[in-house]
C-alpha cells in the first residue's frame, strides 16, 4: 500500500477498472502516492486468474494492481451501491473502463457523481470513447494498433500486418489517463470543481502515428515500411544476437563513416544527404553487416560507442530481465507477495528528489473491506458482518484466490 511519501499523498482514488488500461492508470496514481481503493467483484477481478504465473501468483494481475487496497463488493446490490456512494463523497478520483453507457446504467454516471461530490474527477476509459462513430463497439489493445495504422508501418515491405508483442496501446492510454487526472487535479485547485475525462484506446493509437498521418493528410505522402529513418538505422546481427543502431540524422553520418573506416563516403554523392542515403540504403547496411558479423553484441556496442554512434542490445526477454539497468534504476523492484513470497513489479519511473514514489504489494481479495467500510465509511462491526452474510462483500477467506 502507499506509504504517505509520494506527491499525491492525500488524494483518494476509486478504481473500478478491469483488465489493463483502467487499472494501470490507477496504479500510476498509486505509485505517485495516492490511496487507491480497488472495488473488485466478489471473488476478485478476473485478471487475478490470468497467467503467466509466478509461484501461484498472476504476473498479469500484480503489474496493474500492486500498491492498491482491495474491497470486494457486489455493485449489483443496493447495499453495495450505497457503500460506493458514501466512498465517492470522500474521494477525489473515480476511474472506470466499462463499455460506454454501462456506468450510467449502474447509477454512477458523471451527472450523479458530481451531485454526490462536486470535486470528484471521473476518468472514463474505453475502446473508442464516450462519443464518436464507433462508441458502442467493444475493443482491446490491438484495435488501437490496427485502426491507427501502426500494424501496417511496422516491419518490412511485403510482410503481413504486425502487432507489437506488448500492450503498447493500453499502456499509452493509461499514461494519457493519468496525465489527464493530474491536470484535472491541478485545475481543481483553481476552480474548486471536478470534471470528467474521456480517454480511449483508438485515440492512443493515433497519437503514435501522428507524424505519418499528418504527412498524408497534408501532402498525400504514405510511408514505406522499414524506411522510417535513413540508414544505417536498424537492427543488425552479431555473433551472439542482435544490436540496434540509430544513426539516421545528418550529423551522425561522419561518425558512421569513421566507425565503418570509410572516410571517402563523406564526399560520395550517394550518401551526402538523408534522402540519397535512403536510396542507397542496401550499400550502407551491407557494410554495417560485414563490420559486425564477427563481433559479439557487447563488442559491437563498444565499437559504435567509441565513435559516438548510438547502439543498444536487441534483448530477448531473458536478457532484458537480467540486464542491471531496470533494477539499479528501480524501474523494476521486488516486493513481498502473499502468494509468490516476493515478486517483481514495475517501480519508480520518476525519481522525485523530495517525495519518492511508493511501490506497494498486491492485496488479497477484499483485504481492506473492514478498513474502508469501517474506518473510512463508519460502518459498525455488525453492519459489516451483515454485508458479508448477505454476499454484498467478500474476501479471501470466502473466495479462492489461487489459479486453477
Amino acid at each position: 500500500m502507499t506509504d504517505g511519501t509520494g506527491p499525491l499523498n492525500g488524494i483518494r482514488v476509486i478504481d473500478l477498472g478491469r483488465h489493463q488500461a483502467g487499472p494501470r492508470c490507477a496504479q500510476i496514481l498509486a505509485r505517485l502516492g495516492a490511496e487507491v481503493i480497488k472495488i473488485e467483484r466478489l471473488g476478485g477481478e478476473e485478471t487475478r486468474y490470468h497467467g503467466p504465473w509466478v509461484r501461484k501468483q498472476s504476473a498479469y494481475w500484480v503489474q496493474y494492481n500492486s500498491g492498491k487496497k482491495s474491497v470486494s463488493m457486489d455493485l449489483r446490490k443496493e447495499e453495495g451501491k450505497a457503500a460506493l456512494r458514501k466512498l465517492i463523497r470522500i474521494s477525489d478520483v473515480l476511474i472506470q473502463n466499462f463499455r460506454p453507457g454501462t456506468i450510467e446504467e449502474m447509477g454512477f454516471g458523471y451527472d450523479v457523481l458530481k451531485t454526490l461530490n462536486p470535486r470528484i474527477i471521473m476518468v472514463n476509459i474505453s475502446a473508442y470513447g464516450q462519443f464518436g462513430p464507433y462508441r458502442d463497439q467493444i475493443g482491446y489493445d490491438p484495435i488501437g494498433q490496427t485502426m491507427s495504422g501502426i500494424a501496417m508501418v511496422t516491419g518490412e515491405e511485403g510482410m503481413p500486418p504486425i502487432r507489437a508483442g506488448v500492450p503498447i496501446i493500453d499502456r499509452t492510454t493509461a499514461l494519457h489517463s493519468a496525465i489527464g487526472t493530474l491536470g484535472a487535479l491541478f485545475e481543481r485547485n483553481v476552480s474548486g470543481a471536478g470534471q470528467s475525462i474521456d480517454v480511449c484506446l483508438a485515440d492512443s493509437g493515433y497519437s503514435l502515428t501522428e507524424i505519418p498521418i499528418t504527412a498524408y493528410h497534408g501532402a498525400g505522402t504514405e510511408p514505406r515500411r522499414g524506411e522510417s529513418s535513413a540508414p544505417p538505422s536498424g537492427m543488425y546481427p552479431c555473433k551472439d544476437g542482435w544490436i540496434l543502431i540509430a544513426a539516421g540524422d545528418q550529423h551522425h553520418w561522419p561518425r558512421v563513416c569513421s566507425a565503418l573506416a570509410k572516410p571517402e563516403w563523406l564526399e560520395d554523392p550517394r550518401f551526402t544527404t538523408r534522402h540519397e542515403r535512403s536510396k542507397h540504403a542496401q550499400v550502407v547496411k551491407q557494410a554495417v553487416r560485414e563490420l559486425l558479423a564477427d563481433m559479439t553484441m557487447k563488442d559491437a556496442i563498444a565499437h559504435c560507442t567509441r565513435y559516438d554512434v548510438t547502439a543498444a542490445p536487441v534483448n530477448t526477454i531473458r536478457q532484458a530481465a537480467e540486464d542491471p539497468h531496470p533494477w539499479e534504476r528501480r524501474a523494476l523492484v521486488e516486493v513481498p507477495d502473499f502468494l509468490a513470497g516476493t515478486i517483481a513489479v514495475s517501480g519508480d519511473f520518476w525519481h522525485f528528489s523530495r517525495t519518492p514514489a511508493s511501490v506497494g504489494s498486491t492485496p488479497r481479495v477484499g483485504e481492506h473491506n473492514e478498513e474502508v467500510l469501517g474506518g473510512l465509511l463508519g460502518y459498525s462491526a455488525d453492519e459489516i458482518a451483515r454485508l458479508y452474510a448477505s454476499d454484498v462483500i467478500g474476501n479471501s477467506h470466502h473466495y479462492d484466490t489461487l489459479p486453477g
